[in-house]
């Protein structure tokens, strides 16, 4: 069920795409997520969709920004506990390598890039707020492949005390609690500053018409391809198959 504008929040995946958009507070919060200092940050595009063939699966991603030293950062907000969520890990980060090299570059070339997953579930039942994943020897866990990938999960519904005290906070306004420190007011205000703006509010209720267009066009299609198998089947008249697949007659 779609949410009102009214009541987005920064968790929210449109929401959270709007406010990261403002470079002032993307990288307060890239900085808080990864312990260091950010000098700039760039946006190649916003939202940039990555479609690396016409017949490839094109990947949306939420925030995907540069911070001008060679290092590539994308954010996706996710909660759905439902999706599986690692291999998309892989698949991000696979497309985002592949959209450097199809613009010419060579592989020794590639970027540092961080793939970052906020969640609002615990994706691993640990209770840790942050699972970090860097591709090291088996053998010897102390050797890192090095090659400059790096995936993070956060949960917003860690119990462990494994996060600096800023970082919870980050993680407990997300998680729908009361800012607690000075940038999570600054992210409150930005979130009730947005749901006060009609363009905002134009694109969100676009957007959702869009997805629901999609969602139909899904559903008609499965009672086309339904009804076409039971058509080759030969055992139904077509008033039968007409009147199991939710399809007119005609």
């Amino acid at each position: 069920m779609e949410k009102a504008f009214e009541e987005l929040q920064i968790k929210d995946d449109f929401m959270f795409s709007v406010i990261m958009r403002n470079p002032k507070l993307c990288k307060p919060f890239l900085e808080r997520i990864l312990g260091i200092k950010i000098s700039r940050i760039e946006y190649p595009k916003s939202q940039e969709t990555i479609d690396i063939s016409a017949d490839a699966k094109s990947v949306r991603l939420d925030i995907y920004v540069e911070d001008g030293k060679e290092t590539v950062y994308n954010i996706e907000m996710q909660t759905t506990e439902n999706r599986n969520l690692p291999k998309r890990t892989r698949y991000y980060q696979g497309m985002i390598d592949l959209n450097i090299l199809e613009k010419g570059d060579n592989y020794k070339d590639l970027k540092r890039s961080f793939v970052i997953f906020v969640c609002t579930f615990d994706l691993f039942g640990e209770g840790r707020h942050i699972y970090t994943f860097e591709n090291r020897c088996i053998q010897n866990p102390e050797l890192g492949l090095g090659d400059d990938t790096t995936k993070i999960i956060l949960n917003t519904k860690g119990t462990m005390d494994d996060v600096n005290p800023e970082m919870k906070k980050l993680l407990n306004f997300i998680d729908g609690k009361e800012p607690e420190d000075d940038f999570t007011r600054e992210l409150d205000e930005a979130v009730k500053s947005v749901r006060k703006n009609e363009k905002w509010r134009l694109d969100y209720m676009t957007l959702q018409m869009n997805y629901q267009e999609k969602y139909e066009q899904g559903v008609e299609q499965e009672k086309i391809d339904s009804a076409m198998r039971m058509i080759e089947d030969g055992d139904l008249s077509l008033e039968k198959i007409a009147m199991y697949s939710g399809l007119t007659l005609e």
